[in-house]
């Protein structure tokens, strides 16, 4: 009987220690993607504005795990014992005791609580990326640093709790498997008030409703961005699985993987031939903004769909992208990266085509969910980015963007051995 007993005890331990390090690889792979929108945003900006983009890139991912360390993790999964505020109790020590781990029942714990703090907070990481590349070429760095603050700290917690957290978004019956209105399109409303508060940059458009292309310096560099992040979507997709070692969420785990990959591809060809259909010519950023609108559009369940279906599913989130970027530019809403169109109207069609393969799911309680999210996070960002532009200004000056902010901000260019452009 001890025999039996200490069998599976060790069972227990061993799956135990498989999700653990399964959850904290997944959580290595959406930090991946932090490289990924680093690239990406570097590649279609220009020259002279890529040193700031990317200190913005590697600034936000430090400011999101310490804001989420202190207080947001906290907020985002508070309880009746814990109420909204922070305790440091976990963080001197507290840990899945092995007692609990083995008692067994729907309660127990299956992974460290560690590890999925830190698949968390690449996952609020992810959320204040978006943002980055859709504000470049004009706001001031430590303006974009105080906002990240507010994102990480209240705005992205709050409708992470209404959600993932046990609120009452969830409870409404909202869902959300991996977060394409939770962390996409959160990212992407927050990055539209910034837009509107910004403004355009300096020549984008013209008298007449003239559109003018900026194009970005590297696009190499932006090629690799988007592969990055195909490849880290599979961490962040396959992760909120939450488990794999038992058969039913290995099998999980493997339907997710699939359906990700085929919906990004489904994303690129779509939106490449769309592009040579409107535009005669096999645009490139086109392509590879597609790849990421069909991941994110697949991201809000890529569980229940067969892999065609994922597929169809990114597709359409690939069109929707190349004609959302044609509109926001009609509306002179200047997206140097297309976030705003990736990550939001996507991310909204991700939410609301769960139920067509997803019976648990409702087309009422997804549009609930999609627009408090939205209004959400588009009202707390706009009074917070409101109050930074009083207070300290959002924007540098015309002279400072036509320099550069690489020049102005950071005080060095990321490509020194070129003769600086005048555009």
């Amino acid at each position: 009987m001890n025999e039996a007993a200490d069998l599976a005890n060790q069972v227990t331990e061993i799956a135990y220690a498989i999700d653990t390090f399964y959850f904290l690889i997944c959580g290595v792979l959406v930090m991946w993607m932090a490289g990924g929108f680093a690239m990406l945003e570097a590649g279609l900006v220009r020259a002279k504005n890529t040193t700031e983009i990317l200190t913005k890139n590697i600034i936000l991912f430090a400011v999101s795990c310490v804001m989420y360390l202190l207080f947001s993790y906290h907020l985002m999964y508070s309880s009746a014992e814990g109420g909204i505020f922070p305790s440091f109790g976990w963080l001197i020590g507290a840990e899945n005791d092995l007692s609990d781990v083995l008692a067994g029942g729907e309660d127990a714990p299956y992974y460290s609580a560690r590890a999925d703090f830190f698949f968390q907070v690449v996952f609020v990481a992810t959320a204040m990326s978006i943002i980055s590349g859709a504000v470049a070429e004009r706001m001031k760095l430590w303006s974009f640093v105080i906002f990240a603050v507010f994102m990480t700290g209240i705005i992205y917690p709050t409708s992470g709790y209404w959600t993932w957290g046990g609120g009452w978004l969830d409870a409404v019956g909202y869902s959300d498997y991996a977060g394409s209105g939770i962390v996409h399109m959160a990212g992407a409303s927050a990055a539209l008030a910034g837009v509107l508060v910004l403004g355009a940059r300096k020549g984008k458009y013209g008298k007449n409703g003239a559109i003018n292309a900026i194009p970005g310096a590297n696009l190499p560099l932006a090629t690799l961005g988007a592969i990055i992040l195909w490849m880290g979507w599979f961490g962040f997709n396959g992760g909120s699985e939450l488990k794999l070692s038992d058969v039913a969420s290995a099998n999980n785990m493997a339907q997710v993987l699939v359906n990700t990959n085929t919906a990004a591809a489904g994303g690129v060809i779509a939106a490449l031939v769309l592009s040579r259909i409107l535009f005669r010519k096999a645009d490139l950023t086109m392509a590879l903004n597609g790849a990421l609108g069909g991941l994110v559009s697949i991201t809000a369940d890529p569980l229940s769909p067969a892999a065609f279906t994922a597929t169809v599913i990114g597709a359409i989130g690939g069109i929707i992208v190349v004609f959302s970027i044609i509109t926001l530019d009609k509306l002179k809403i200047d997206d140097p990266v297309g976030a705003i169109s990736v990550h939001g109207v996507a991310g909204f069609w991700g939410v609301m085509v769960v139920p067509f393969t997803n019976a648990d799911a409702s087309f009422g309680a997804q549009l609930i969910g999609g627009v408090s999210i939205f209004l959400w996070v588009f009202l707390a960002s706009l009074v917070v980015w409101l109050a930074i532009k009083a207070i300290m200004g959002v924007r540098v000056t015309e002279e400072e963007e036509f320099a550069g902010v690489d020049i102005t901000e950071c005080g060095m260019e990321a490509y020194p051995e070129f003769v600086q452009s005048s555009k």
